[in-house]
């Protein structure tokens, strides 16, 4: 499973992050940017250390799950 995070920092400088799954593909980095600055200007989300004050990075992480089978 791909999942997009956006990560940002807070008030306290701590790293918040969002985690998305199976994101829209391939991926628009300038939606992605445009999001994240909206995210930020409406303070959309206050956390335990505060408001979200920077963008730090965005990334997609990919997972792989294999099965064992139990005996």
């Amino acid at each position: 499973m791909r999942q997009l995070q956006l990560r940002f920092q807070n008030e306290e400088g701590r790293m918040i992050t969002f985690t998305l799954d199976s994101p829209e593909e391939p991926v628009d980095v300038e939606q992605v940017n445009l999001v994240m600055n909206e995210i930020i200007d409406e303070n959309a989300f206050l956390t335990p250390g505060g408001e979200l004050v920077k963008k730090h990075s965005a990334r997609i992480i990919e997972r792989t799950v294999e099965e064992i089978e139990m005996l």
